[in-house]
């Protein structure tokens, strides 16, 4: 089972890379007046944004289970993701505006090919700390890490786009494609924020773990399945890293309580060494009471 542990550290990198992108991305849109560059630099502050409140979310699911929360703090990684969507629009509606201010004055470029460097090194900038937090937010299952990785390779992917668009402003002469390229950018973040928001609602509707999960919990308990032993109306649902199995365990109905109890240990101990973060909740019942096939009460 891998150690999760506070994950918030991660964060603090993805900060400090926006912070970092943000310095070389105005600076380029301040040499070159380009509101593609601009657009660009705005997304970067949505990124600062986003990390600053994934470091929260994830300081707060590193927290242990209290009174007032028995199930842990897990979940508070999905709120991130969703203010993440929120800033997006947010950031997209300010690109917006700038761009279509500019479709109506065009303003030709200078130093297109400094600006351009500077967006260079701030999509390689962006593009490894992206795969660093997308790699960690797979490993310990980090639904803040993830989103704050996948919108910070978006705007690898925005960057690049504007870089083609100053690029053609510059070869062509033709001003308004620079806002044009801006509208473009500000769509492209759009989709990616109502994903976001989409992917984060669902964690927060407690859906169940991932058919992959699910083939390894079925596998575990039907290496238990017997003659007298059974399982029935099992469910399971994520919240954030934790995944949650609760099922009926059917044995006869001349065990003892405590051979009863041994085997659900035995059965939990195996589902946790095969499934990572995972909490179980075993009800016993004896197999041969018509009862037992009753569901668990919604």
């Amino acid at each position: 089972m891998t150690e999760r542990g506070d994950l918030s550290r991660w964060a603090l990198v993805s900060i400090a890379a926006a912070v970092t992108t943000i310095a070389l991305k105005t600076l380029a849109w301040w040499i070159t007046g380009s509101v593609g560059l601009l657009s660009d630099a705005a997304e970067s502050v949505v990124n600062l944004v986003a990390a600053v409140g994934a470091f929260i979310a994830l300081r707060i699911a590193a927290r242990p289970s209290d009174d007032d929360h028995n199930f842990g703090h897990s979940k508070s990684e999905y709120f991130s993701a969703v203010l993440e969507g929120a800033m997006i629009v947010v950031a997209a509606g300010f690109i917006c505006y700038s761009a279509v201010e500019r479709l109506i004055n065009p303003r030709e470029l200078e130093s297109v090919g400094i600006g351009l460097g500077l967006s260079v090194i701030a999509s390689v900038v962006n593009g490894l700390v992206a795969w660093k937090l997308m790699s960690v937010g797979r490993k310990f299952r980090s639904a803040a890490l993830e989103a704050d990785g996948k919108h910070l390779l978006t705007d690898v992917w925005t960057t690049a786009g504007v870089i083609v668009g100053v690029a053609l402003v510059a070869l062509t002469g033709w001003a308004r494609l620079d806002a044009i390229v801006a509208i473009a950018v500000a769509i492209n973040i759009i989709i990616v924020g109502w994903r976001l928001v989409r992917d984060s609602t669902m964690g927060l509707m407690d859906t169940v773990i991932p058919e992959a999960d699910r083939a390894v919990v079925d596998a575990v308990l039907e290496s238990f399945r017997s003659d007298g032993v059974d399982f029935h109306d099992v469910r399971t649902r994520e919240a954030g890293h934790l995944r949650f199995v609760q099922l009926h365990m059917l044995v006869p109905g001349d065990w003892t309580v405590r051979r009863g109890h041994d085997l659900a240990e035995q059965v939990e101990a195996e589902l946790r060494a095969a499934v990572d973060d995972v909490r179980c909740t075993i009800h016993i019942e004896p197999i041969d009471d018509p009862r037992s096939y009753e569901p668990w009460r919604r």
